[in-house]
């Protein structure tokens, strides 16, 4: 089995820039791997250990400097790690994000099985990468997945957190998971881990390599765009009521000016 693996690098939240095109700046900015991939790695190792010949790719598409957190997801367990990457991609909305990785895994990982996306990315928090990628490869997708229940060369069973509880699902492969937290606790690296992720080629894919052309990435190819970026101002504002007799009368009145204010 192979699956490919679509991991992001974040900014820390603590630490994020705006360009001028009020997308975020990745180069030079201090970044994590997005929480939700860490779980998208683990789904992938779990597949592993059930099928102990399946092949882990990592991809990733960002700056140069997203190498370091290929090679975090190699020490865990991943196999390989392929970067996508070119000043042409800078400013893609999901759209042309899920195109470009998806182009990026016909040539990288033809031969795909699974593609496995954390469901949320904290920098956008859209959830609507992996559907877009789900898409352009004409995909079947399970979204919001929680846990692996079954798998095998054909057919892969999971559950996934639905509106009213618990849903599992049994689908055909080739299939694209978006993964949620998980119930356990990731992978953690070893020192053979490490040894290997050191010594593991990270291959560097450009425009050119996957096949697309510049009208299709990145801010030109991508038909959405941010109009305005700010950070949200957070108030806490309180008002002791004393007159606990009437403490219903007082609340009713209060909500009543509130909606007065708010609707002028």
């Amino acid at each position: 089995m192979k699956i490919a693996l679509c991991i992001k690098q974040v900014p820390d939240t603590s630490d994020i820039k705006w360009t001028e095109n009020n997308t975020i700046r990745r180069e030079g900015v201090e970044s994590i791997i997005n929480p939700y991939d860490v779980y998208a790695i683990e789904m992938a190792l779990r597949i592993k250990k059930n099928i102990p010949d399946t092949e882990i790719t990592a991809l990733t598409m960002g700056p140069l400097q997203a190498e370091d957190m290929l090679r975090k997801a190699i020490a865990t367990g991943v196999d390989k790690g392929a970067l996508i990457t070119d000043r042409k991609f800078a400013g893609a909305d999901t759209y042309a994000t899920g195109r470009t990785l998806a182009q990026s895994i016909k040539k990288i990982v033809p031969d795909f099985d699974v593609v496995i996306c954390g469901q949320f990315a904290i920098d956008g928090d859209t959830a609507q990468t992996g559907p877009s990628i789900a898409n352009h490869l004409n995909l079947p997708q399970i979204t919001f997945v929680r846990e692996l229940i079954e798998v095998n060369n054909e057919y892969i069973t999971v559950t996934r957190q639905a509106d009213d509880g618990i849903e599992t699902i049994k689908a055909k492969l080739p299939v694209l998971l978006c993964v949620l937290q998980g119930f356990e606790a990731p992978t953690r690296a070893n020192i053979n881990g490490y040894i290997k992720a050191q010594k593991s080629e990270i291959k560097i894919y450009s425009l050119n390599d996957i096949g697309l052309q510049p009208e299709e990435v990145g801010l030109k190819g991508s038909p959405t765009y941010v109009s305005k970026a700010f950070r949200p101002i957070v108030t806490h504002k309180c008002e002791k009521i004393h007159d606990t007799e009437n403490i219903g009368a007082v609340i009713c009145q209060k909500i009543k000016d509130f909606k007065a204010v708010a609707d002028e």
